[in-house]
């Protein structure tokens, strides 16, 4: 396995941005929140107490990815461990790019009217400009971050 060390790096500084907004906003941040409109947003505006430990637990899941991105870094020597990171790195980023691709095809629709989503218009604009192209631009770190020799 060929790791990119360049591409672990900014999936690493990309993960901890990731994870670090859920921290943010579960010690009751507000800024960027409204971007993510519907439900989300209307519950962040009177958080219950539920609701901030899932905000809590949704950061320490994607603090996860930090592990499996440093386990890139360490030279291992059993072929087992570097087949099932590789298949795994791949595997996370996939779904992380098909994840904001379905939902930036999903909120297209829904501005053009095919689909109807509770988003406003500013929430679908950073939806579109922003979080979508984000969790895409994840997938792709973590996707590019190794390949077969």
């Amino acid at each position: 396995m060929k790791r990119n060390y360049w591409i672990i790096t900014f999936g690493i500084i990309w993960t901890i941005v990731f994870s670090g907004m859920s921290f943010y906003w579960a010690v009751g941040g507000t800024v960027g929140v409204r971007s993510l409109g519907g439900a989300i947003y209307e519950m962040s505006l009177n958080p219950s107490p539920s609701f901030v430990v899932i905000v809590w637990l949704t950061g320490v899941i994607k603090l996860v990815g930090l592990l499996l991105l440093f386990m890139l870094i360490v030279p291992w020597k059993k072929p087992f461990i570097n087949n099932t990171l590789y298949y795994v790195t791949k595997t996370v980023g996939i779904l992380l790019f098909l994840y904001g691709f379905l939902n930036f095809i999903t909120i297209t629709l829904s501005a053009f009217q095919v689909l109807d989503f509770d988003l406003d218009s500013y929430a679908t604009f950073w939806r579109l400009v922003f979080w979508e192209p984000f969790w895409m631009v994840g997938g792709v770190f973590y996707f590019c971050s190794v390949k077969k020799i």
